[in-house]
């Protein structure tokens, strides 16, 4: 009886460490960023983060903002 009680005491330490493995890269895990895609049919263009499809091409420099809107310029004047 005290193999199987064992068994399943480090099976709960395993599973307890992998859980804690992947809670780990989640919290180091990044937005995708966005991008305008150009079809190779039309020319038209979407945003998003992934490719729409094999007719479709990279058509900008990555976006931060959701949206393909550009990141926010924050000016900041110092106090005399």
């Amino acid at each position: 009886m005290t193999g199987a009680l064992a068994f399943m005491e480090a099976h709960r330490l395993r599973a307890g460490a992998l859980a804690c493995a992947l809670a780990a890269t989640a919290a180091f895990a990044a937005p995708a960023p966005w991008f305008y895609w150009r079809s190779k049919v039309d020319g038209q263009r979407v945003c998003a983060q992934t490719s729409p499809g094999q007719g479709w091409v990279k058509d900008s420099q990555p976006y931060e903002g959701p949206g393909c809107t550009p990141r926010r310029k924050v000016l900041i004047v110092p106090m005399r």
